[in-house]
C-alpha cells in the first residue's frame, strides 16, 4: 500500500512538474496556508518538507492508508477553493484518528470502534477514487475530473460527517478519562486526609457480626411498637437500644443496618445508610467517628467527593492544615451537605458507652444539629444504660434489650450448631438445653463457653454433662471484665478499688440493692478512718461516682428511683469473676492502710467481708440511741393492717401462694431514715445474721463487736431484730422476733457458725451486763423453736456454761419442747444422745426416776428407750429408773398407751402397776381421765383386783368413767372393758360407802350406760325402783333428763329380773 501509494505520488509529482515546474505537494501545503489551514497543529502522518520519505514501502496497515491519503489530499488541494477547505477540514479530523486508538482501548469503548470503522471506510474510498484519477495522465485532466466527477468531495463530506461524530465521542471519552483521573485523585486524597483503614475495618466488623448473628433472635426487634414508630416518622426521630454488657446489642445493631438498606433498596431516591461500631476507647474517640461517617457517607454518595476536596483545600488555605483531624471541621461539613441532602439517611452508631465523656458530648451535640437542619435523618444509637447517657438521651425513643428465655434459646442453637456441629446430636442437645437455662440472656457469656468447649475438645456425653455442671469462667470473659473493670475506673487505683468493692457488695448481696444502699455500703467499706456516726458517714457518701465505675457490669437501673432495690450484676459469671480474681483484685489496690484494715487473703470470703460491713453499720451511734418506732408508729403496730375494718363484705383468706411483696402491698410502711438511721440500716438489719451463719473459715467476727450488736436489753438489739422481721418496713412484722429474750449467746446459737458459737463460748466472760441470766438455758429455748438442734451438743459439752444443761431442768425443757415442736426438727436423736454423757449424774443425784416420770407422763418414747437401753448395761441406773414404782402412772396420766405397753415389757416393772397416789387412785382410776378404751384394754388383764378399789372419794374406775366428761363413745367403750372383767352379781358386793354405778347413770340420764350396766354389767335394775301406791314401778331418784326412756328401759328388765 505504501509503495503504490509513493508511486502514485511520485507520478503526480511528474505531472506537475512538467507543467508547472513546481512540486504539487509543495504548492498543495502552500495554498493550504495561503487559506489559514494550520497544518502544523494537525497530528499529520508525515513530514511536511519530505512527504515520500514518510511512506515507509513495508506499511500495509491502516495507519499507512492515513499517511498516503494524506500526502494526496494534500496535493489535490489546488484543485479549488471550496474542495481545499474540505481538504483542510478531512486532514484536521484525520488527526483524532491518533487519539481515538488510544482511547478505545484504555476505555474499551465499543462506540468510538464502530465510528473508527466509518471513517477508515471513507479514507479506504478516498484513496480508490484518488488512485483511479491518478492513474490517468495529466495534471489539468485530473484536476477537471476532481471538481467535475465531485466523487472526492463528496467522499470527503461523508468523512467529515464521519469524523465528526469520531470526534464527539473522542471528546465525551476524553472527559470520562479526565474525570476518572479526578476521582481518583479525589479518592487518593480523601483516602488519605480521612484514613480510609478505619471504614474497612468498621466493613470487616460488620461482615464478621453478620456471620455470628442468627436474624431469628433480632427480629423481634422489628415489631416493637418503638422501632415501629421511629421508622415511619415522617420527621428527624432518635431511637436507642439500652442493654447491659454481653446482651447483644452490638449483634442486634448490625441486624438493624442490614433490614434498613434491604427496606431501602428500592426506594426512590435511595436512602443511605451510614454506620460506626465503637468498640475501645480509640474507636470511641469523636475524630474517628465523624471522619469515618464522612467517608461512608461519601463512598454512597459520590458526587460530594470533588464538594469534599475543595472544601477541605479551602480549609488548609485558610490556616487548617489537616481539617480531618478537627471534630468541629468534620461536624462542619457534615452540616452543610446534609442540609440539602434530598434523601433519607440513617446514621447508626453502636456502642455510644465506649466513648469517653468529650467524644459522646461532640457526638450527640452534632448528631442533635443535623437532626435540627436534616428532616430526613433518623439517628439509631445503642448503649448500656448509664446513668450520664440516659440524661442526655431523655428525650429519645428506646428500647431495652432485656433477658428472653426464647432469644436465649435460639442464640444458644444457633452458637452451637455454628461452631460444635462435629459434635454428636445428643451432646449438642444437652450443651443447649444447658446454656439455654444459664444465659440469662447474655450472648457473650454463650459464645465464649462454646469457644470454651471447642478449646476442650469433649465429645462424650459423660465428660459434657460433669464439664457444664462445674464450667469454669472462660478465660477470654475474665480478661474482657479485667478490660472493662481497668477502663471504666480509668486505671485509677482509689477508682478500681472503690468498683471492686461495690462488686464485692453485689456478688455477695442476699438481694438486689438500692443505689443508696450500696453507695452507703462502698463508703463504709473504703472509708480508712473510724466513723462513728450515721451523719459522717453520710457526708462520704458518692453515689454518682459508685455507679459510674460499676456500669458496665450491672443491669439497666432506674436512676430515678435511689431507693429502688434494683443493682445486681448483669450475669452469674460476673460473680464467677469477682471470686476467681480476688487475689488480683485486692493486689491492685494500692491503698495499704485501708488493705490492713479491710481486705484478708484471698481464702477470705465474700460474706464475711460483707459481714463487717453490716456489723459496722449497725454500730453506728444512732442506731443504738433511739428507738426506731415512734410512739405513734407503735400505737399502728397495733391495728390490723390487710383489710378495711368497715367493709363487712369483703372477706379475708389467706393465700399460701401470695409473695410477701403482693402480702405487705397495702400496708403501712416506714421510713428508718426519718429516724437517722440512714441508706444501710434496712440491708444490714435484715440479712447481716444471713451472712453471720456462713463464716466457717478464715477471720472469724470480732466478739467484742457481736457482743455489743446483741447486747441484752439493749435500744440497738431491739432496733435491728424489730426491722429484721420487717425487711420491707412494713410496721406490721412478718415475724415474731422478741429481743428480749434475746443476747450475743443466742443469736450466735441460732445464727452464727459452729466456730463462732465455739469461740464466744470459749473466749466470752458472759458478762450479766451483756447476757441474759442463764444464757445458755435461754440459748436453748431459742434453738428448740427456731434453730438447730447440733448447736444442742455444742452448749451441752463445750465451754464454759455446760453446767447450765446437765441437769434436770435442762431435760425436763428437752422433754417439753419435744412435745411442743417435735414437729419442727427431724434430729431430735442428737438432744436425746446427750443423756448420755449424764448418766452417772442420774444416779449420783438421784433425779433419774424423776426424768422417767416426765418422759413418760409426756409419752417422749425416745428418752424412755435410751434410759431403759443404757439401765441394761447399767444396773444402778436401773435401780434408780425403778424407784418410786410411778412411771406407768405418768404414763396412763398422760394416756400414752404406747409407752405403757413397752414399760409392761419391761423387767422390773410390775410394781409399777400396785402405785397408789395421795388421793388413793389406782393405775384404772388415772385412766378415767382420758376414758381410752385402749388403756383400759392394756391395764385392766393385770388388774382385775383393783377393778372394785376406791379412790379417797369412794369411787371405783368404773363409776369415773360413767362420770367422765369424756365423749359418749370412749365413755362406753371403756365402761364395756371394765364390765368384761368384773361380775357384780346384782350389785351385791357393792360396799356401805360405794355409790351403785347404775344409780349414778340412772341419776345423770344416760340411757345407754343404764342399758350397758344392765346388760353387760348384769346389774339389778330393781335396785333403782320403788314401787308405787299404784303399785306401778318408778325411779327411787329422778334422773336430771331422759326420765320416761330410762323408766322404761327400767321396767322393761325389771319384768325380766322378777320372771327370772
Amino acid at each position: 500500500m505504501g509503495s503504490n501509494a509513493a508511486q502514485l505520488l511520485k507520478e503526480l509529482e511528474e505531472i506537475d512538474e512538467e507543467a508547472t515546474q513546481e512540486s504539487v505537494f509543495l504548492r498543495g501545503v502552500a495554498y493550504l496556508r495561503s487559506i489559514q489551514v494550520p497544518l502544523e497543529r494537525f497530528k499529520l502522518a508525515l513530514d511536511l518538507a519530505s512527504p515520500l520519505t514518510s511512506l515507509d514501502p513495508t506499511a500495509t496497515t491502516v495507519f499507512g492508508v492515513v499517511r498516503s491519503v494524506t500526502a494526496i489530499a494534500i496535493s489535490f488541494a489546488t484543485a479549488d477553493l471550496e474542495f481545499a477547505k474540505q481538504i483542510g477540514d478531512m486532514l484536521e479530523q484525520i488527526s483524532y484518528i491518533d487519539d481515538c486508538d488510544t482511547l478505545g482501548q484504555r476505555a474499551n469503548k465499543a462506540d468510538i470502534h464502530k465510528a473508527l470503522v466509518s471513517v477508515y471506510q471513507k479514507i479506504l474510498e478516498f484513496y480508490l477514487v484518488a488512485h483511479e484519477i491518478l492513474t490517468r495522465r495529466g495534471r489539468k485532466l485530473i484536476m477537471k475530473m476532481i471538481l467535475e466527477t465531485d466523487r472526492l468531495p463528496n467522499i470527503v463530506q461523508d468523512f467529515l460527517r464521519h469524523a465528526d461524530t469520531l470526534r464527539k465521542l473522542i471528546e465525551k471519552a476524553t472527559f470520562e478519562i479526565v474525570e476518572d483521573i479526578k476521582t481518583m485523585l479525589y479518592d487518593h486524597e480523601i483516602a488519605r486526609w480521612l484514613d480510609s483503614g478505619k471504614l474497612n475495618l468498621q466493613s470487616r466488623y460488620h461482615a464478621r457480626l453478620q456471620d455470628l448473628r442468627t436474624d431469628e433472635a433480632c427480629e423481634i426487634l422489628l415489631t416493637h411498637s418503638n422501632f415501629v414508630d421511629w421508622y415511619r416518622a415522617s420527621n428527624s426521630e432518635w431511637l436507642v437500644i439500652l442493654g447491659p454488657m454481653g446482651c447483644g446489642k452490638t449483634v442486634a445493631t448490625a441486624f438493624l443496618v442490614d433490614e434498613l438498606s434491604r427496606r431501602n433498596e428500592h426506594h426512590l431516591p435511595r436512602p443511605k445508610v451510614c454506620y460506626y461500631y465503637c468498640r475501645d476507647d480509640e474507636t470511641g474517640q469523636a475524630v474517628h467517628i465523624f471522619s469515618t461517617l464522612v467517608l461512608a457517607l461519601l463512598e454512597q454518595l459520590s458526587g460530594l467527593k470533588k464538594t469534599f476536596y475543595e472544601w477541605y483545600k479551602e480549609n488548609q488555605a485558610s490556616g487548617i492544615p489537616v481539617p480531618a483531624t478537627s471534630t468541629k471541621k468534620l461536624g462542619e461539613f457534615l452540616e452543610m451537605v446534609l442540609e440539602t441532602l434530598d434523601r433519607p439517611l440513617f446514621i447508626v452508631v453502636d456502642g455510644l458507652d465506649e466513648c469517653d465523656r468529650g467524644s459522646r458530648n461532640d457526638l450527640l451535640k452534632l448528631l442533635r444539629t443535623l437532626s435540627q437542619k436534616t428532616p430526613r435523618l433518623k439517628i439509631l444509637l445503642s448503649s448500656r444504660p448509664e446513668e450520664e447517657i440516659l440524661e442526655q438521651l431523655d428525650e429519645a425513643i428506646k428500647i431495652d434489650m432485656c433477658s428472653d428465655v426464647h432469644r436465649d434459646a435460639v442464640i444458644v442453637r444457633h452458637t452451637v450448631e455454628r461452631q460444635l456441629s462435629h459434635l454428636p446430636e445428643d451432646v449438642r442437645a444437652l450443651i443447649i438445653e444447658s446454656l439455654s437455662r444459664l444465659a440469662q440472656g447474655s450472648a457473650i457469656w454463650v459464645k465464649m463457653v462454646v469457644e470454651l468447649i471447642e478449646v476442650r475438645k469433649i465429645r462424650a456425653l459423660g465428660p459434657m454433662r460433669t464439664f457444664l455442671d462445674h464450667m469454669p469462667l472462660p478465660g477470654q470473659l475474665s480478661k474482657l471484665y479485667v478490660t472493662l473493670l481497668s477502663r471504666s475506673s480509668s486505671n485509677d487505683p482509689e477508682n478500681e478499688q472503690l468498683a471492686t468493692l461495690a462488686l464485692k457488695i453485689l456478688a455477695v448481696a442476699c438481694r438486689p440493692l438500692s443505689i443508696q444502699e450500696l453507695a452507703w455500703a462502698v463508703a463504709l467499706a473504703a472509708v480508712q478512718h473510724e466513723v462513728t456516726t450515721v451523719a459522717a458517714l453520710a457526708q462520704l457518701v458518692d453515689s454518682q461516682r459508685v455507679m459510674s465505675l460499676i456500669h458496665p457490669f450491672i443491669t439497666r437501673i432506674d436512676f430515678t428511683d435511689g431507693r429502688k432495690r434494683q443493682v445486681q450484676l448483669v450475669h452469674q459469671s460476673v460473680r464467677e469473676f469477682i471470686v476467681w480474681e480476688w487475689p488480683r483484685l485486692q493486689g491492685s489496690a494500692t491503698l495499704a492502710e485501708h488493705d490492713q484494715a479491710l481486705s484478708r487473703n484471698h481464702t477470705e470470703s465474700l460474706d464475711a467481708f460483707i459481714l463487717n460491713i453490716c456489723i459496722d453499720y449497725l454500730l453506728l451511734e444512732e442506731i443504738g440511741g433511739s428507738d426506731l418506732f415512734s410512739e405513734e408508729q407503735v400505737a399502728i403496730d397495733e391495728l390490723p393492717q390487710e383489710f378495711d375494718l368497715f367493709n363487712e363484705t369483703e372477706s379475708f383468706e389467706y393465700d399460701p401462694h401470695c409473695s410477701w411483696e403482693a402480702w405487705e402491698k397495702q400496708m403501712i410502711r416506714y421510713d428508718p431514715t426519718e429516724r437517722g438511721f440512714g441508706e444501710f440500716f434496712v440491708y444490714a438489719s435484715s440479712h447481716w445474721l444471713k451472712h453471720f451463719g456462713v463464716i466457717e473459715t478464715g477471720p472469724l467476727p470480732s466478739l467484742a463487736k457481736i457482743e455489743s450488736l446483741c447486747h441484752a436489753g439493749s435500744t440497738r438489739l431491739k432496733n435491728w431484730t424489730s426491722q429484721n422481721c420487717r425487711p420491707d418496713c412494713t410496721i406490721k412484722a412478718r415475724f415474731e422476733f422478741d429481743s428480749r429474750l434475746y443476747d450475743p449467746l443466742s443469736i450466735t446459737s441460732l445464727y452464727g457458725s459452729d466456730p463462732f458459737l465455739r469461740l464466744i463460748l470459749r473466749d466470752s466472760n458472759f458478762d450479766r451486763d451483756k447476757y441474759l441470766r442463764l444464757p445458755a438455758i435461754c440459748a436453748a429455748e431459742q434453738i428448740f423453736q427456731w434453730g438447730n438442734l447440733s448447736r444442742l451438743r455444742v452448749l451441752f459439752l463445750e465451754g464454759k456454761l455446760s453446767h447450765e444443761l446437765r441437769n434436770l431442768d435442762f431435760f425436763r425443757l428437752v422433754i417439753r419442747r419435744w412435745v411442743d415442736f417435735g414437729a419442727r426438727h427431724d434430729d431430735w436423736e442428737v438432744v436425746f444422745e446427750l443423756v448420755d454423757y449424764i448418766l452417772d449424774t442420774l444416779v449420783e443425784e438421784k433425779w433419774g426416776n424423776e426424768l422417767l416420770c416426765i418422759a413418760a407422763r409426756a409419752g417422749c418414747m425416745p428418752m424412755i428407750h435410751r434410759l431403759l437401753y443404757r439401765a441394761r448395761h447399767k444396773p444402778e441406773l436401773k435401780t434408780e429408773l425403778l424407784r418410786g414404782f410411778q412411771s406407768i402412772g405418768q404414763a396412763v396420766l398422760g394416756n400414752h398407751t404406747g409407752v405403757v405397753e413397752y414399760l409392761l415389757r419391761e423387767e422390773g416393772f410390775e410394781k409399777h402397776l400396785q402405785y397408789l397416789n395421795s388421793r388413793g387412785e389406782n393405775l384404772l382410776h388415772m385412766a378415767s381421765g382420758a376414758c381410752d378404751p385402749a388403756m383400759f384394754r392394756l391395764l385392766v388383764p393385770n388388774l382385775q383386783m383393783s377393778m372394785n378399789q376406791t379412790d379417797s372419794q369412794g369411787d371405783t374406775a368404773l363409776l369415773r368413767v360413767i362420770k367422765s366428761p369424756s365423749d359418749s363413745w370412749h365413755r362406753y367403750e371403756s365402761a364395756r372393758v371394765l364390765l368384761s372383767y368384773v361380775d357384780f352379781s346384782g350389785n351385791s358386793n357393792i360396799g356401805d360407802r360405794q355409790q351403785d354405778p347404775l344409780q349414778v347413770a340412772v341419776q345423770l340420764g344416760d340411757v345407754e350406760m343404764c342399758r350397758l350396766l344392765i346388760c353387760e354389767g348384769k346389774m339389778n335394775p330393781l335396785s333403782v325402783l320403788i314401787r308405787r301406791h299404784d303399785g306401778q314401778l318408778a325411779i327411787k331418784n329422778k334422773p336430771w333428763t331422759n326420765e320416761e326412756a330410762i323408766l322404761q328401759l327400767l321396767r322393761k328388765h325389771s319384768t325380766i329380773a322378777l320372771t327370772a
